[in-house]
């Protein structure tokens, strides 16, 4: 497979309740989706940068939905980098830990007959998480970050980062709210995936 490239398309001012980022929208040569970073402040040439790697969920970043806890991370993430002033939100379009939208519906199909997040994967053929970060660190390094300061309770990103020659230097939690419809996909997060989070600890904005 040869080695894949990213080119940045276009960059506009986009406010937001959160504050005010710049918006930049990237082609790669892999697949036809379209990457996004959201950026605060001066990045390039920094070290320390406080980075959100955030994979697409339409339905609980556009609807709402309170299956899981993407929505509220997303701009929980846009809301802390703007307490520090400067940071990046890499918004990657891959939906349902790499699976896509309709495998993912089958899945919740699945988890409402008892069965959870990572066996719903796997009986529809799929890897507990297929996700690739390649292209986020390839973003990092077109807008020229030189480290990071992760958000996330995800292990695996970490080391996937780090793999890809970003150098992660500190992970920042990003606590969500635990609801009736998602504490038992938080807590096969926790058991079967190897997260990082603390259920007992109420969100906070700006621990960053």
């Amino acid at each position: 497979m040869t080695e894949m490239t990213v080119t940045k398309t276009t960059c506009a001012r986009l406010p937001t309740p959160e504050g005010e980022f710049t918006l930049c929208v990237y082609a790669n040569d892999r697949d036809n989706k379209e990457h996004l970073a959201l950026v605060m402040g001066d990045v390039a040439s920094q070290e320390n940068v406080l980075v959100r790697m955030h994979s697409e969920c339409f339905t609980g970043d556009v609807l709402g939905s309170l299956r899981c806890d993407c929505g509220e991370q997303l701009h929980r993430a846009l809301r802390i980098i703007a307490c520090e002033g400067c940071g990046v939100l890499l918004y990657l379009r891959q939906e349902g830990r790499g699976i896509g939208l309709s495998d993912k519906l089958r899945a919740y199909n699945l988890q409402d007959m008892g069965y959870d997040t990572v066996e719903a994967n796997l009986m529809l053929g799929h890897q507990a998480d297929e996700r690739d970060y390649t292209v986020a660190a390839l973003i990092l390094h077109d807008l020229g970050v030189r480290s990071v300061r992760l958000l996330t309770n995800n292990p695996t990103k970490i080391e996937s980062l780090s793999d890809l020659g970003i150098p992660v230097r500190a992970r920042a939690p990003l606590q969500a709210s635990v609801t009736r419809e998602n504490a038992g996909y938080l807590q096969t997060k926790i058991e079967r995936m190897s997260h990082l989070l603390d259920l007992q600890r109420p969100p906070d904005d700006c621990q960053a």
